[in-house]
């Protein structure tokens, strides 16, 4: 058909640990999906591999990218760029780890490295026998050496030391580079993977080490492969006993358990004072987790929701913006609402992906045939936009995308009725079960969305501000909670896969 059906599949050194959603019939996919993995501390390589899933047959693989832990690691704010896909080949994918003592003299002269390569296991097969022909190539401070081959093995026994003369005063460029090769007698050598050690004065470094490919090059989107646009931010985090903590709860949680009006220049104001908007969601999460474990949720969102009404003299902006404030409230209802969101929004989204039906408003976008159509364009014209309908428009003009068709067509009126119809049944379900879910509204949700009522009333209180106490709360129940959800139900847990084109268009005319 000319497109692909693109998912995801993520390792970390050569174990999946994560698959995205498919994607359908798409050949620019876009997945938003984001996980959190918990790694151990000796890991070596994260990569993902783009495959084409296929309902007869073993799924294709498009290709990989490959990062290992030093490239993640020399960017602390995390890694965000396009990277080309690499081609991947079953048979030469790497594998196995090698065995290596190095040796970095303290003083000297001549300073003398020793590399001592003891042997590899588990080498990828690269010759029709199902063995390879190992050897080692070593680079140090522009200086290179090679072990002797090993024949038909995949578990070499080198046992060799190489040693490279470092110039006075320094230690190159501080990293010991080992490749491992299979030889050919004939043709390129095969590469069987490398690794990379940091060359440490303070003793000898040992140990088997895992064997990585090469890293992918970072390049503009339009390989030959294509690209894949990543996030990748790793943290190490030391976590200790919880009494150590408690300080630092008790200087957060003081203006919250203080009676009356708090005072200025608490830690918290001084929080959201120096919190930038890219780490502000980072900061909105941890802190609406930590008053959840001290039960002080909702106070802390009526600490922070006050402030914010403080700063405001519009009503028409209230909560707009991606403050602390706004950031809090979302993060706080997905942290408590989710199950809730699941049992009222489960059933509609349900529906809407097993019926499959046809849905648009736009005439731009409307598929008018039933049967045989013709692809055809209609003069544009400038003065008659494309988009929603303009009744007031000459009756004879059309979107220049319109498909014409000549057998077993549609009206735009129909189509715009039947979509309408359709819209409203699943709007209404929608509606009505959100109405009467009030016992099932979890009571945390319903405390907080009761104060900021009272706040609201108390910015603003004039009568030709009555709708704003229940306009601040819908931006944040249908704007910020069910709205995205219907819009994109892989995200919040409601399905398994994303929506294909059509039942995609349907939950975006929906959240509309």
């Amino acid at each position: 058909s000319g497109s692909s059906d693109p998912y995801c599949m993520v390792k970390v050194d050569n174990e999946v640990v994560a698959r995205t959603a498919t994607v359908w019939r798409s050949l620019n996919p876009f997945w938003g999906e984001e996980f959190t993995l918990r790694l151990p501390q000796g890991f070596h390589s994260l990569a993902v591999y783009v495959l084409d899933e296929d309902t007869i047959g073993h799924d294709d693989v498009i290709g990989k990218v490959t990062l290992s832990r030093q490239q993640i690691s020399a960017q602390p704010r995390g890694i965000d760029s396009w990277l080309s896909l690499a081609p991947v080949d079953p048979d030469k994918e790497v594998q196995g780890e090698i065995h290596l003592e190095v040796q970095v003299p303290k003083q000297g002269h001549p300073r003398v490295l020793r590399c001592h390569l003891i042997g590899a296991r588990d080498l990828a097969p690269r010759d029709p026998s199902g063995t390879s022909d190992p050897f080692a190539r070593v680079s140090c401070c522009g200086q290179t050496r090679e072990t002797a081959v090993i024949k038909k093995t995949r578990f070499p026994h080198w046992d060799e030391v190489l040693e490279f003369e470092l110039a006075e005063g320094e230690l190159g460029d501080g990293v010991l580079s080992v490749e491992v090769w299979d030889w050919d007698i004939v043709g390129k050598n095969d590469f069987l993977g490398r690794v990379e050690v940091l060359l440490d004065t303070s003793g000898p470094t040992e140990g088997w080490f895992q064997l990585l490919p090469f890293p992918s090059g970072a390049e503009e989107p339009g390989g030959q492969l294509g690209s894949l646009r990543l996030t990748v931010r790793l943290l190490e985090d030391k976590v200790l006993p919880q009494h150590y903590y408690q300080p630092l709860i008790q200087l957060l949680a003081e203006p919250l358990r203080s009676p009356g009006q708090p005072p200025a220049g608490t830690a918290l104001d001084v929080l959201e004072e120096v919190t930038s908007g890219d780490s502000r969601q980072d900061v909105a999460t941890k802190l609406v987790k930590i008053f959840l474990a001290q039960g002080l949720a909702v106070p802390f969102l009526d600490y922070v929701i006050a402030r914010e009404l403080a700063r405001t003299t519009d009503p028409n902006t209230l909560f707009r913006s991606n403050s602390l404030a706004s950031k809090s409230v979302e993060q706080f209802l997905k942290a408590v609402g989710l199950p809730y969101l699941h049992e009222i929004l489960k059933p509609v989204v349900n529906r809407i992906f097993e019926e499959k039906k046809y849905v648009e408003l736009d005439p731009c976008k409307m598929e008018l045939s039933r049967g045989r159509r013709v692809r055809g364009h209609v003069p544009s014209h400038p003065s008659v936009p494309c988009g929603p309908p303009r009744w007031h428009l000459v009756a004879s003009w059309r979107c220049p995308r319109r498909r014409i068709s000549f057998k077993g067509s549609l009206s735009e009126a129909q189509v715009r009725e039947s979509s309408l119809e359709l819209l409203q049944g699943y709007l209404g379900d929608t509606v009505d079960a959100i109405v009467s879910s009030v016992d099932k509204c979890p009571p945390l949700m319903r405390a907080a969305f009761k104060q900021l009522r009272r706040r609201v009333e108390e910015r603003f209180p004039s009568p030709q501000h009555e709708d704003v106490r229940y306009f601040a709360i819908s931006g944040f129940l249908f704007l910020r909670f069910f709205a995205p959800a219907v819009l994109t139900p892989k995200l919040f847990g409601l399905r398994e896969q994303h929506a294909e084109p059509r039942t995609g268009r349907t939950l975006l005319l929906l959240a509309k």
